[in-house]
């Protein structure tokens, strides 16, 4: 890729950016009412996203082989117990990932 081609891409990927983060504030002044519907998934969006990705890890996950899912477990079972401890979904997800990569690259090799 050129780097005039490289250089729209960015700029694209930029306005794209941009415009779906200012979108919600052109569409819903403060002076109007926000739907009843916008309000609903904003409550169950973020549940649904997190579902999606916890089935999305461990989708190729094979319990009847070696090493029966246990590095997906444990780690899953870190992120909840940092969640609990900390309340910090930031910490937790970085917490769960580095025991997870811990446990492949060093213990379940």
């Amino acid at each position: 890729m050129k780097n005039t081609e490289a250089l729209c891409v960015v700029a694209i990927v930029a306005l794209v950016t941009a415009l779906l983060r200012f979108l919600p504030f052109i569409l819903f002044r403060s002076e109007e009412k926000t739907p009843k519907t916008i309000k609903y998934l904003g409550k169950v969006l973020p549940f649904a996203a997190t579902g999606m990705l916890v089935v999305y890890c461990f989708k190729s996950v094979t319990p009847l082989a070696y090493p029966y899912a246990l590095p997906e477990l444990i780690a899953a079972a870190a992120v909840v117990v940092l969640h609990l401890i900390k309340r910090n979904t930031l910490f937790s997800i970085a917490g769960g990932t580095l025991v997870y990569m811990l446990l492949v690259n060093l213990v379940f090799v």
